[in-house]
């Protein structure tokens, strides 16, 4: 039986029902009352009816295809025109282009004093003309009656032609007002007015279990619905976006369409899937719309999104460190590296800090600080509570605003290091020297002992040769002497914790002594 017989059965049963237990009401003279049987069948209905929401909203989505400019010549294997379907699936779910086509990369065996006129690549059989072809396929919705359109970053990107198509057959080539790679969110403008438009729904309302719709366009299919339900809130993914996970079958094409509650108010923007085969597996993932309206505002008004950042790069606290240090749970990011300059370093942050609040919010898991910080409006003075050597400290940060692609610099390891001679941690493991001040200069610290042989426990932490231990068990740690001397008031039976540089990261690595653990 197919999935539509099986709710049509469903549905008739339920009609059924009701019929029998209006007339068993009726036999019984009352003694069952109507409401009662009208209950007791609707019980048995167990699939919504989308009908109504879909005739309401499905106007206000579209189809997008984008074109771009390449020479002639660019066709599948056997010379035919490219699919667009075809390449937005491989292109979006393989990172790769369709077979036959040229490979982004130059081709290393190419001359380079060859003609580029003459390269059949570039040029093709038909001369090297440009021309406009398509580049793939994707979903928007409608967010204003003037023709603001809202889909994914990924659906334009590298585009040079936009067409929007509406369901009432009309087509508009379309401007992008602007796009956010980071959030994968895009606001587009055609030229007409009276359009049909979404509701914004309310995502703090949204439950996992609940009931939602996808509609868009899959390999170009104009308005496909499909249903299912919310699997998960809040599913880390990205570094900005807390993503609504569902089970609604969402294929390519359907990047950029709503996701819809059974208000018929847009919840999400449908964006990626998981899958090992480059087809739906049954999880998907969506833009929360509070999100993306955020960015989506900054994007009408300016083009872009302006962020905050206090250069940092940072990592999750696992449950092992958190308590080893006395943190107790594992909450908050822990600083892996402060970028010299930055607006963190000027306000005190260290590298093995565990940043636990900030602005007054507190900061569960490492992903949301990115979010919160690029959430505060660059040039604000904002409080933060940082986790440092067994207990809280607040720090005042001015944030800066973030740049496009902005990496933190990174500073070159030295081509040699001088061998000092060192004392002998025999309970971890561990030979450490001293650090010469321009060692500590380089790493901008106060003090530490360098590695200089990592064996047995330390070797099985992770420990190797020429990190620096620059405290144990929440000590701070100047030089060989004092390392010796925590280490020897130490529990050789019990883990100890060490927050270690290497290089310009940092991290906390536990040593669990012969015999105790794993």
């Amino acid at each position: 039986m197919t999935v539509f017989e099986r709710t049509a059965s469903a549905l008739s049963a339920s009609r059924r029902g009701l019929l029998a237990a209006v007339a068993v009401a009726g036999l019984l003279g009352g003694f069952l009352p109507l409401g009662a049987a009208q209950a007791q069948a609707a019980s048995t209905q167990v699939l919504p009816d989308f009908t109504e929401l879909v005739e309401r909203t499905g106007p206000a989505v579209v189809n997008i295809r984008t074109t771009e400019r390449v020479r002639q010549g660019v066709r599948g294997p056997n010379g035919s025109q490219i699919d667009p379907e075809m390449e937005e699936f491989f292109r979006r779910f393989f990172g790769m282009p369709l077979p036959g086509q040229p490979s982004p990369r130059p081709d290393p065996r190419q001359d380079p004093r060859q003609d580029p006129r003459q390269d059949p690549r570039r040029n093709g059989p038909r001369g090297g003309e440009e021309e406009a072809v398509p580049r793939g396929v994707g979903s928007g919705f409608i967010l204003s009656a003037d023709g603001f359109v809202m889909t994914n970053a990924h659906v334009v990107e590298g585009a040079d032609e936009v067409i929007i198509a509406l369901t009432d057959k009309r087509e508009f080539k379309a401007r992008v007002v602007g796009a956010d790679k980071r959030t994968d969110v895009a606001v587009l403008k055609i030229e007409a007015t009276g359009l049909p438009t979404v509701k914004i729904g309310d995502v703090s309302r949204l439950k996992v279990g609940e009931w939602v719709l996808a509609i868009g366009s899959p390999f170009g299919l104009d308005n496909s619905v499909t249903a299912g339900i919310v699997s998960a809130k809040a599913r880390d993914t990205g570094d900005y976006l807390p993503f609504i996970q569902t089970d609604v079958a969402v294929n390519p094409g359907n990047s950029g369409g709503p996701l819809l509650n059974l208000r018929g108010e847009v919840v999400g923007i449908n964006s990626q899937i998981y899958s090992r085969s480059g087809g739906f597996m049954g999880i998907s993932f969506a833009i929360p719309i509070d999100e993306a309206m955020r960015v989506a505002e900054q994007l009408r008004v300016s083009g872009r999104v302006i962020r905050g950042r206090i250069g940092v790069q940072i990592d999750q606290v696992t449950k092992e460190v958190a308590e080893s240090i006395g943190l107790g749970k594992p909450i908050g990011a822990l600083v892996r590296s402060v970028e010299p300059g930055g607006p963190a370093e000027r306000a005190g942050v260290e590298a093995g800090d565990i940043i636990t609040r900030f602005d007054g919010k507190t900061v569960e898991r490492a992903g949301e600080l990115p979010r919160i910080v690029g959430n505060t409006k660059p040039g604000s003075r904002s409080t933060m509570q940082v986790f440092r050597r067994g207990g809280y400290r607040d720090l005042t940060v001015t944030v800066a605003e973030i740049e496009p692609e902005q990496q933190a610099a990174r500073t070159p390891a030295p081509e040699s290091r001088p061998k000092p001679a060192g004392g002998v941690a025999q309970a971890l493991g561990l030979q450490v020297g001293e650090l010469t001040e321009a060692q500590k200069r380089e790493l901008k610290i106060k003090g530490g002992v360098r590695v200089e042989v990592a064996d047995g426990p330390a070797a099985r932490a992770g420990l190797r040769e020429d990190d620096i231990i620059v405290a144990i068990a929440n000590t701070e740690i100047g030089d060989v002497r004092q390392f010796e001397a925590v280490v020897s008031k130490l529990d050789k039976s019990r883990p100890v914790n060490l927050l270690v540089r290497r290089g310009e990261w940092a991290q906390y690595v536990v040593i669990r002594p012969n015999g105790n653990g794993r």
